[in-house]
C-alpha cells in the first residue's frame, strides 16, 4: 500500500468500503466543490484563491440532506491525518460526521457526543445508522423528523440546488420551527439567495402540512413577483 497514492486508495479501499456498508451512488458526492475560492485583489488583477472541496460527501435520501464528510490521505499517512480537516469542512457545512481514512480503516468524529473512534474498514456505518444516530442527537420526535426530512423542491428546468450556507439556514430554520420557536430572525447578505432560501422554506412547510398559510412580505413589488414566480 506504500506506493499507493490517494486516488488510488479512494478506488481500491475507501469507496468500495461505502458502497459495501450500503450507500448509493446517488448518496455518495465525491470531490465535492463548496466554494469558489476567496477573491484575490491585487492592483488591477482580480482572481479567485483555491476552492474548497471535500473527499466524501453523505447524505440523506438522495443527495439532500449531509450527513458524514470523509477525508482521505494516501498510504504514507496514518489513518486519523485527515481528521482534523475532516473536522474544518464538517464545521462550515454544519455536518455531524466527521471521518479520515488512508485505506486501511477509519478515524470517526460524531459532533453529537464529542468522541473519537477508530473504525474496520468493513465496519463503516451505513445510512440508517447514521441517520438514527442524527434523529437521536438532534433530539426529533416522528413529526419533526417529518418536517426537516422533506426534500427540497428541485425544478428540473433550471436544475437550481441550495448552495451550502443556504441549506444550513433552511435546515436550521425548520429545525427551530419543528421543535415550537414561533420567533426567528434570519439575516443574510445581498446576493446571497435570500428569497430562494425562503422559498424552500415555505414550500417544506407547506408540504408537511406545519403551516396552511403563509403572509410574505416585501418591499417592492419585483421581489414579490419573483417569489410568486
Amino acid at each position: 500500500m506504500k506506493k499507493l497514492t490517494e486516488e488510488d486508495i479512494k478506488f481500491r479501499y475507501i469507496t468500495p468500503a461505502i458502497e459495501e456498508a450500503g450507500w448509493t451512488k446517488n448518496q455518495i458526492l465525491m470531490e465535492y466543490f463548496f466554494t469558489d475560492g476567496q477573491v484575490l485583489v491585487r492592483g488591477n488583477t482580480v482572481k479567485r484563491g483555491k476552492r474548497k472541496k471535500a473527499d466524501y460527501l453523505l447524505t440523506h435520501q438522495d443527495g439532500q440532506l449531509p450527513l458524514a464528510i470523509i477525508e482521505a490521505k494516501d498510504a504514507d499517512h496514518s489513518v486519523g491525518d485527515g481528521l482534523q480537516q475532516a473536522m474544518d469542512y464538517a464545521e462550515i457545512l454544519n455536518i455531524p460526521f466527521a471521518y479520515s481514512s488512508n485505506g486501511s480503516g477509519f478515524i470517526e468524529y460524531d459532533y453529537f457526543t464529542g468522541e473519537e473512534r477508530e473504525l474496520e474498514l468493513d465496519n463503516f456505518p451505513n445510512e440508517s445508522e447514521l441517520w438514527s444516530r442524527y434523529i437521536k442527537g438532534k433530539g426529533f420526535d416522528d413529526a419533526q423528523e417529518k418536517v426537516v426530512a422533506e426534500p427540497d423542491y428541485f425544478d428540473t428546468f433550471s436544475q437550481t440546488k441550495p448552495r451550502y450556507y443556504q441549506r444550513i439556514a433552511i435546515n436550521k430554520t425548520l429545525e427551530a420551527i419543528a421543535k415550537g420557536q414561533d420567533r426567528i430572525l434570519l439575516v443574510m447578505a445581498t446576493g446571497t439567495g435570500k428569497t430562494y432560501t425562503a422559498f424552500q422554506i415555505i414550500w417544506k412547510l407547506l408540504k408537511t402540512e406545519t403551516v396552511k398559510r403563509v403572509l410574505y412580505l416585501a418591499d417592492r413589488n419585483i421581489l414579490i413577483d419573483q417569489t410568486m414566480q
